[in-house]
């Protein structure tokens, strides 16, 4: 779901107005995207492959941990859809696409695979940098660029909305990394994965990443009564953000951190806001 929203977000970017939404643009995007979903899920099924263990524990629902699918069909799975996802965007004959694949097949495989200098989601900085350079940079320039030149046509121009778009993304990837280990923190501990919330608890990772998104949404608001020469889009933007920024603090102050039930719905909490931003970032042109 997250995946599907922020594709199309990015997506939207390189249009400058609505004669580029042609069969052309909707052919070239679906393509991109099917093949960026084939990837997310090479990338999810690897790292439930060798999480196996700690999802019995952390999330025992999970389709591997819970035995509803053996490891012979969760590596057939795996297989399968990263085949499939460079298969297409070899076809796609988009190089810079391609290469981004190519990166985000090697960026998930060394955070979940049990190898020498491998298995990077054992560190925390690690971890967190890896979302951001994946989901912040990668995917943002990988679908804008794609979109750009290869199905509107037109020469690579980065823009200050595509700017704006991969630097809230940035946060939102970083407190996403960070606050998912909130819920998982006992099953972390039990298998020696230093977490930031196991080094430093969760009320100080809690408002770290609360702190954070206040940043970005400030940033956002000082960017749209300076930087848009739109009026619409300058309040969507202010207005948007000073909202999100209020809905924010209050659900901040209700979470219970001794509830993992609480904790992980102030999780599922953040990737709507999320979701709200991608839906906000087409409409601020800068």
């Amino acid at each position: 779901m997250g995946t599907v929203i922020a594709i199309i977000s990015v997506s939207l970017l390189p249009l400058q107005n609505l004669d580029d939404l042609t069969p052309t643009y909707f052919m070239g995007f679906f393509k991109a995207m099917v093949s960026g979903l084939l990837m997310t899920v090479y990338e999810v099924t690897i790292n439930q492959l060798y999480d196996v263990k700690i999802d019995k524990v952390n999330k025992p629902n999970l389709p591997l941990a819970s035995g509803d699918l053996s490891m012979r069909t969760g590596i057939a799975i795996a297989s399968s859809s990263l085949l499939m996802s460079l298969a297409m965007g070899i076809m796609l004959r988009s190089p810079p696409f391609l290469l981004a694949l190519i990166i985000w097949f090697l960026l998930g495989s060394a955070y979940s695979v049990d190898l020498p200098f491998l298995r990077w989601k054992k560190s925390s900085f690690v971890t967190a940098l890896y979302i951001v350079l994946e989901r912040g940079l990668l995917l943002q320039f990988a679908y804008f660029i794609h979109i750009q030149k290869y199905v509107l046509g037109r020469p690579i121009a980065i823009t200050r909305t595509l700017m704006f778009a991969v630097a809230i993304t940035c946060c939102f990837c970083f407190v996403i990394s960070v606050l998912k280990d909130i819920p998982d923190e006992d099953g972390d501990r039990e298998f020696g994965i230093r977490t930031l919330t196991v080094i430093l608890g969760k009320e100080s990772v809690l408002w770290l990443c609360v702190y954070v998104l206040f940043i970005a949404y400030g940033a956002a608001v000082i960017v749209g009564l300076t930087s848009s020469p739109y009026l619409l889009s300058k309040l969507v933007t202010i207005i948007s953000h000073s909202m999100l920024a209020t809905l924010l603090w209050h659900e901040a102050r209700t979470v219970d951190l001794s509830s993992k039930v609480s904790t992980l719905s102030f999780y599922m909490f953040i990737w709507k806001l999320h979701y709200v931003e991608c839906l906000i970032i087409p409409f601020v042109r800068l």
